[in-house]
């Protein structure tokens, strides 16, 4: 039995109205996955080029090059979307990469080495993060889960998100993460849990 209009998940909704040639519609579209690539972005800098870039400015360069060749997007559901959005991310990346670092121009390993790093930390965000202790609103387990994380990661006061980035995602134990944060290990435990209660909480059940 086929899904009801409202019961289709708004990405596919907008997905379709792109496809038939709506700018605004892609437009919209990519705007949902804003802060999931701003955070995959944010991962890749920190540990390939030392903040010689900005996320923003890089996610910036990825929906362009998205909108200028959309065209050539051949999948129908958002979880294909998410991953051809990450390729071009990887490939974006990895010219910054060359650039800094005068690495090979022809090399193709980088792309592959970039596309699977940023697989990583999505799936991280995606079954890790929370491991199964939330239980997701119906409306949001509809979604691709690390692109409804990353949005309630961008959602938390600032220094909830940057323990919760630092500690989960990079994988900083806490004493790197007290360094990180110039705080004790006591109160960055103390603020990790209360981030993960609050990211738990925005998680749940409530419409």
């Amino acid at each position: 039995m086929p899904m009801s209009p409202a019961a289709v998940p708004v990405p596919e909704q907008l997905l379709v109205l792109a496809r038939a040639g709506s700018g605004d519609a892609l437009g919209q579209l990519l705007e949902l996955y804003r802060s999931y690539l701003t955070l995959l972005a944010r991962l890749q800098i920190s540990r390939r080029l030392q903040g010689k870039v900005d996320a923003a400015d890089l996610v910036q360069e990825t929906f362009l090059k998205a909108h200028r060749h959309f065209v050539q997007f051949c999948g129908m559901t958002e979880s294909e979307l998410v991953s051809w959005l990450r390729q071009i991310l990887a490939t974006t990346l990895a010219n910054l990469v060359r650039h800094y670092y005068s690495a090979q121009r022809r090399d193709v390993r980088l792309e592959r080495e970039l596309a699977a790093d940023l697989d990583q930390s999505s799936r991280v965000l995606d079954g890790g993060l929370l491991a199964k202790q939330s239980s997701p609103s119906q409306r949001a387990a509809r979604r691709e889960q690390a692109v409804v994380l990353a949005d309630a990661l961008g959602q938390l006061q600032e220094d909830y998100r940057e323990v919760v980035i630092l500690r989960q995602l990079q994988g900083l134990s806490f004493p790197e993460v007290a360094r990180h944060m110039g705080r004790t290990v006591d109160s960055v435990k103390k603020l990790w849990a209360r981030a993960l209660a609050q990211l738990r909480d925005s998680l749940g059940d409530a419409p």
